[in-house]
């Protein structure tokens, strides 16, 4: 982690410090990943989350408040908590205390918290309009928001990187054994070519590519997904590592095609990587009904994106087919749809 405290300027007192943060989208190699195979992902600026820093009166400490979380009880309203309340693993805890102690003046002095002499009055307001668990990255995206704000707040201007490193911290929280690849796409907030222990490298798009995003609704826990996976690959070790080598294959050859500009190929693809998800068993009816659906109403290919059992899928089209593909995802029970354009 890199602190610079000493060159911190004082936070403004009066006006809110905000920041922001995309959703993301796996177009290739999810679960391979994991285990060292390349990965595609691209933001999605469509949603966002959203991190507000007010400075508080004083003597409150850190206040968070988080509309668009559940409440612990399961009532509308959100979440609204002291910091120093929650429980260690809460994820907006995690975050907040990282940056804190990467950005405030004074840490980590290894006092207080995020290691601070004293807990700074600040509340913490967070929004989000990115579906939670289906796999569009909300987690990530609200700690690259907050963590930016902090660090806005405190007069820094972090690099990409150092706010992909905190944000992969959090990330441990939420999935157990996370690739990277979330935290990495989110604060670079480009397409990029991912392999864990590797890195990120840019990826050139050649030419527009059009999504329809599409929610089934369905809620899943990346951390359940990637973990009953790990006890069928540990079972079967020779099996799963064939099987990620040709979603790694496949996730080479979309590269290329996506570099040249040929939405055709990265369709063909796509169809492929999502057999293969399917065969490892990550993908579920409700998925597979709609990746038919958007296949039959004009698609160029269609799959699952992220950890699965539910969550979104993907339909890459040509752009004035977008509104149809849309629509036939709806009437087969879509629970929403996003439109997004990578280029």
């Amino acid at each position: 982690m890199n602190v610079r405290a000493n060159q911190s300027q004082p936070p403004s007192e009066t006006r809110p410090t905000v920041a922001t943060a995309p959703g993301k989208a796996i177009l290739f190699g999810e679960h391979a990943v994991v285990y060292g195979r390349p990965a595609i992902a691209v933001p999605v600026t469509d949603v966002q989350a959203r991190a507000t820093i007010t400075t508080g009166e004083r003597g409150t400490g850190v206040r968070l408040v988080a509309a668009d979380l559940p409440a612990p009880d399961g009532r509308p309203g959100g979440r609204r908590y002291r910091l120093r309340d929650a429980p260690a693993d809460d994820p907006l805890r995690a975050i907040v205390e990282l940056a804190l102690a990467a950005f405030a003046p004074g840490g980590p002095t290894g006092a207080g918290v995020g290691g601070l002499d004293s807990e700074p009055d600040l509340q913490v307001t967070v929004t989000s309009t990115i579906p939670i668990a289906r796999g569009l990255g909300s987690g990530a995206a609200v700690a690259t928001a907050v963590a930016r704000a902090i660090a806005r707040y405190f007069g820094q201007l972090p690099r990409s990187d150092e706010i992909s490193r905190l944000v992969y911290e959090v990330e441990k929280l939420h999935h157990g054994t996370p690739s990277g690849i979330d935290n990495t796409v989110i604060a670079y907030e480009q397409p990029v070519y991912f392999v864990r222990g590797e890195g990120m490298k840019r990826l050139s798009v050649g030419a527009p590519l059009s999504l329809v995003i599409a929610d089934t609704g369905v809620v899943s826990s990346t951390r359940e997904v990637v973990g009953d996976l790990r006890h069928r690959w540990q079972a079967q070790p020779e099996r799963y590592e064939g099987l990620f080598d040709e979603i790694g294959a496949i996730a080479r050859l979309a590269r290329s095609a996506i570099e040249r500009g040929d939405p055709r190929a990265v369709g063909r693809l796509m169809d492929e990587n999502h057999e293969l998800l399917m065969t490892i068993g990550v993908s579920s009816p409700e998925l597979d009904r709609l990746v038919k659906v958007a296949r039959a109403g004009g698609a160029l290919g269609a799959k699952m994106s992220g950890a699965g059992w539910g969550g979104n899928m993907l339909a890459l089209v040509e752009s004035h087919r977008a509104q149809i593909v849309a629509d036939a995802l709806c009437q087969a029970g879509a629970a929403s749809t996003i439109f997004s354009q990578i280029s």
